[in-house]
């Protein structure tokens, strides 16, 4: 345990990412509060420390030193990179702080950026959910895996990956930012069940599958700690119990972010039925009680399924 404290080392690639990504950050944070735009000083603090400062430690500490040596650590490191990190730094709105930080043209440009056929692409439900899917088995059951171990740089450039992989996925999902489209927070948590599905299936793969990267673990001549399938074991079982305890703190996010869509949707239907009402009582006096039934007998029968209230749900599976 004192290896968590005592252990560090230099790692280049991390140190100019996180540095540069938290100057360009703190620059557009004090220019657009100097603005008068309105930005929370907690989502920045969640965008430094939780993210960056994360990110930072998972590069240079413990979790760094040993990333090359153990599997369960290498595991660990990757498990924080594709979710936690991701997660903080889109929780941090950096599209938003960005956006106050610039002039009116600018603005115009980033917005024409986040609308664009290409951001439609990136932050389609199907492609950030197949991408960050794919991408740790891809990772860990290919030669990819034995790359990044050996190759110093091919380590520097996957971490930056996976953080991108994991940052897109969460910036899609959370929609705190400008996004291209919206898609409703009960799509998102159907798709985050699913996603915790497969992250169990890899760590079974991992955990009652072949040695990975045998080569370059046995060439270590390690003689202390688990054995290469203990190893490989712990690692697994990271993969897969610690990441199903993310993705439920995730899908406890998703879930608020569902109540409150839900609450707004109530509150604007509410908003068209007082209108509605306003509309008839003008036209024809009419008691209150007449006027809501009759605007709610134009919306659809519903069977009572939670999704028929929702328009892209109910569009999306209607029989």
């Amino acid at each position: 345990m004192s290896s968590v404290v005592t252990s560090w080392r230099w790692d280049t690639s991390t140190v100019l990412v996180t540095v540069l990504l938290g100057l360009a950050y703190a620059s557009c944070f004090v220019k657009g509060r100097q603005r008068g735009e309105q930005l929370s000083a907690g989502r920045a603090v969640c965008f430094a420390v939780a993210g960056l400062g994360v990110w930072l430690y998972s590069g240079l500490g413990v979790i760094g030193v040993y990333s090359g040596t153990l599997f369960w650590v290498r595991a660990l490191q990757v498990l924080i990179l594709l979710y936690l990190v991701p997660f903080a730094l889109a929780a941090g709105t950096p599209f938003t702080v960005l956006r106050a930080a610039l002039g009116p043209a600018g603005r115009k440009r980033l917005d024409g950026m986040l609308s664009g056929a290409v951001a439609r692409v990136f932050t389609h439900p199907a492609t950030a959910s197949v991408l960050i899917l794919l991408l740790p088995w891809a990772l860990f059951l290919s030669p990819w895996y034995e790359a990044v171990l050996r190759h110093g740089g091919v380590d520097a450039v996957t971490r930056i990956i996976i953080v991108a992989v994991g940052f897109l996925y969460f910036y899609s999902r959370l929609q705190v930012d400008p996004v291209a489209k919206r898609f409703t927070q009960g799509l998102s948590l159907l798709i985050t069940i699913a996603e915790s599905l497969a992250d169990g299936i890899l760590g079974i793969v991992l955990w009652l599958g072949p040695l990975v990267a045998t080569g370059y673990y046995t060439a270590l001549g390690r003689n202390w700690g688990p054995d290469a399938r203990m190893d490989q074991t712990i690692g697994a079982g990271i993969f897969w119990l610690l990441g199903d305890l993310l993705g439920l703190v995730y899908s406890l996010v998703v879930m608020r972010r569902f109540a409150a869509d839900e609450k707004r949707k109530a509150k604007e239907m509410d908003a068209e039925l007082d209108a509605a009402e306003a509309e008839q009582a003008r036209r024809k006096p009419v008691s209150r009680t007449t006027a809501r039934a009759a605007a709610e007998a134009e919306e659809p029968v519903s069977t009572g399924l939670w999704w028929e209230n929702d328009p892209q749900l109910r569009d999306r599976f209607r029989r």
